[in-house]
């Protein structure tokens, strides 16, 4: 069962620059979150921070009962959170397979049942396992990417914009995989450039601008109200 992520008062940045200023922001045990923001306000800065990858300032993040706040990615890797970075998240020299048992680096057995279990998730990743990852399409680099962050089965998932680049006809089935993702029981915080779309499939979105948050609500009732999608949404 996952546990949930709690941020509190988060400031941080980057050189001693905060690009958070004051985020609070919560994903439930089971819950897929959403954040959509423009550009520069702070959200991949955010995940980095959860991560860390990015300076913390102020304010802390907890991980269930346990502060994680500026402890090193591998240690907080081994409380059960994954990341996967909107950029360089595949090794595009090693084939599929390798790329899985990459993500299961702190097992202590066999990584094959886990690399069975994503090729269960992902069939178009079994039928290339034996590929070299830089010879395969955006869409697929991308489920690999998410697969080898599942080898660890993790209680939560950190999606830093996961359709970007990819084909308008790759979107909607990439989406399709996070929310089938999370109905395993798997928390997803997730960053989207395709707003509308990811806020359909989402329990909770949240609206990020200058680093704190300026609007929350369901998924539903954001792209429901007609200022915030004016503002924030493209409507």
């Amino acid at each position: 069962m996952s546990k949930g992520l709690a941020i509190e008062g988060l400031c941080g940045g980057y050189g001693g620059a905060n690009i958070l200023n004051g985020l609070n922001l919560g994903v439930e045990a089971g819950e897929l979150v959403v954040v959509v923001g423009p550009n520069g306000a702070g959200k991949s800065t955010m995940m980095k921070a959860i991560f860390g990858l990015a300076e913390i300032s102020a304010g802390r993040v907890l991980y269930g009962e346990t502060d994680i706040t500026g402890l090193r990615a591998d240690r907080i890797a081994r409380f059960g959170i994954a990341y996967v970075p909107q950029e360089a998240n595949v090794f595009p020299s090693l084939t599929v397979t390798e790329n899985l048992e990459m993500g299961g680096f702190l097992l202590d057995r066999s990584a094959q049942p886990e690399i069975e279990r994503i090729f269960a998730l992902f069939p178009r990743l079994a039928e290339r396992r034996y590929q070299a990852a830089g010879l395969m399409s955006g869409g697929e680099r991308q489920m690999l990417a998410m697969g080898r962050a599942l080898m660890m089965a993790p209680g939560l998932l950190l999606l830093d914009e996961p359709t970007a680049a990819l084909a308008p006809n790759l979107v909607d089935e990439t989406l399709r995989r996070i929310a089938e993702i999370n109905e395993l029981g798997i928390a997803i915080l997730m960053i989207e450039q395709n707003a509308k779309q990811a806020l359909a499939v989402a329990d909770r979105g949240v609206v990020l601008v200058m680093g704190e948050n300026r609007f929350e609500d369901t998924g539903a009732n954001i792209l429901g109200n007609e200022d915030v999608a004016k503002m924030y949404l493209g409507a």
